[in-house]
């Protein structure tokens, strides 16, 4: 007999875009009050194991199990990930490059992008110069082309030598990353944008993907400057965006990531967004007027990345210790990530949903929660199963099970994963069954439950005696379960 789950009780099971990987779970929480058929996994828990916690051992298998899905889809894949001259600067870079290690030593094809803004703006007060800007780009005279040239020089050095480090014991220790740069970019200037003469600033005309991918494939990473030419051997400054930009578009990379100054885009209320569609993104860029914003000049290079084909574009903090993991191998990640399209979808359940279907249920039928359903049935009854996926991975369903002869359905095995809960994917699995058992002319929708009797009751269910149950569903109830009867008129 299926019921209504509740939360995983382990840190485990985590896929997708989810919590701090390695996190220790805490089983003593309070109950949630959000949205999702939810209670706290310490009520379905002992008395006597309620405090206990999972080993180092086990925190880490279930972490490591977590992140298998990551490390398949990333496999071969190409990342560019753009930072600023700031990140060298104060020596967050050699963070930086153990994030970059792992990835190179998972089989990702690695592109960065460096900016030198700080450097160019040092070596111009050094000259007792000032630096001009005009809409976020900067004005390149003369000297600011020169100081240009020799900031990003400077830089490609100090991040190549960051880059070779291997000293045992450290997490660099074994790392052979070649490190690949050239004259990969043609450029042309700018020129006059609202009657600014930007002189030596240029934008991408053409980024060589062929050269670049060649270096992707002899298992180099490749490290591109701000720095543009063109075929008559003029130099020109470019901004650090437009390179990554066009360097992923070019490349058809499967993420592009911009490590900010800022958490990532916020909303009217200053939360985190951490989710955003071109659509989205497009609007938020119209209603605001935050043109000097770090955003105001990332974003609007990540939508048109995602609209060249850039299946990802991620705009994170570069300042959150580890941060760039975090992004890539959790659920909620830490920043804000565009996508072309949305990346939740409700749909039916297929054969090859099952593992996914399994790995949501199973710790809740381990805890009683749930009854226990082999494979074998979950294969046979699929087709009553609906899924919701976020980013192509599971993190919910639901069933239906109808009683033609009675004009009744249970609803069953409404499953939402803990890292998604409180954002209305409960009652969206809801709303599709009862929408479901309404054009299948069914009368009333009942569920069974011991944890979740208070969600349902706020969405409409009220408490029926077993009685009431369709003939063939009362034969099976289990009174040592004590299961609450919950009825919806449809």
């Amino acid at each position: 007999m299926l019921e209504i789950p509740t939360k995983y009780a382990r840190a485990g099971h985590r896929a997708g875009r989810a919590g701090e990987p390695g996190r220790e779970a805490d089983i003593t929480r309070k109950p949630s009050t959000g949205n999702e058929a939810a209670t706290s996994a310490a009520e379905s828990t002992p008395p006597g194991l309620r405090r206990h916690r999972l080993s180092a051992q086990d925190r880490f298998i279930d972490w490591f199990q977590s992140v298998a899905p990551y490390i398949h889809a990333f496999r071969g894949k190409t990342f560019v990930i753009a930072f600023g001259g700031d990140v060298v600067a104060d020596g967050r870079f050699l963070d930086l490059t153990h994030d970059l290690n792992l990835l190179a030593a998972l089989g990702v094809r690695l592109v960065l992008v460096h900016g030198a803004r700080p450097q160019i703006e040092v070596k111009l007060k050094a000259q007792r110069r000032r630096g001009r800007f005009h809409k976020g780009l900067r004005i390149t005279d003369d000297a600011a082309l020169a100081c240009a040239k020799e900031a990003s020089g400077r830089l490609r050095v100090e991040i190549e030598a960051a880059l070779s480090m291997g000293l045992p014991g450290s997490p660099m220790a074994g790392a052979d990353i070649r490190v690949a740069s050239g004259n990969f970019i043609t450029a042309k200037p700018i020129g006059v944008l609202d009657g600014v003469d930007h002189m030596h600033t240029g934008e991408v005309r053409k980024i060589d993907a062929a050269a670049i991918q060649k270096r992707l494939e002899d298992n180099e990473l490749v490290l591109l400057s701000p720095l543009g030419y063109s075929p008559t051997g003029e130099v020109f400054n470019l901004a650090l965006e437009d390179v990554a930009a066009s360097t992923a578009v070019a490349l058809k990379a499967e993420k592009l990531i911009f490590l900010m100054d800022t958490a990532g885009v916020t909303g009217r209320r200053g939360e985190l967004l951490r989710n955003l569609t071109v659509r989205q993104a497009q609007g938020l860029l119209a209603r605001s007027d935050a043109s000097d914003s770090d955003v105001h000049l990332y974003l609007p290079h990540a939508v048109r990345a995602c609209e060249h084909g850039v299946r990802r574009a991620h705009l994170i903090s570069g300042h959150i210790d580890d941060g760039l993991l975090l992004e890539l191998f959790t659920h909620k990640g830490v920043g804000t990530m565009i996508t072309p399209d949305p990346i939740e979808t409700l749909r039916q359940a297929r054969i090859e949903d099952i593992g996914g279907v399994l790995r949501l249920i199973e710790p809740l039928e381990a805890e009683g929660i749930l009854v226990k359903r082999g494979r074998d049935r979950l294969e046979r009854e699929i087709g009553r199963f609906l899924v919701l996926e976020h980013d192509k991975l599971l993190v919910g369903c639901a069933a239906l099970y109808p009683f033609p002869d009675e004009r009744a359905g249970e609803l069953a095995c409404l499953v939402v994963h803990p890292d998604f809960r409180n954002a209305g994917a409960g009652e969206r699995l809801m709303t599709e069954i009862e929408g479901r058992a309404r054009r299948q002319k069914l009368k009333r929708l009942f569920v069974l439950t011991t944890r979740a009797e208070h969600w349902f009751v706020e969405r409409g269910f009220a408490e029926v005696g077993v009685d009431l149950l369709p003939g063939q569903k009362r034969s099976l109830y289990n009174y040592q379960r004590r299961s609450v009867v919950l009825v919806k008129r449809l």
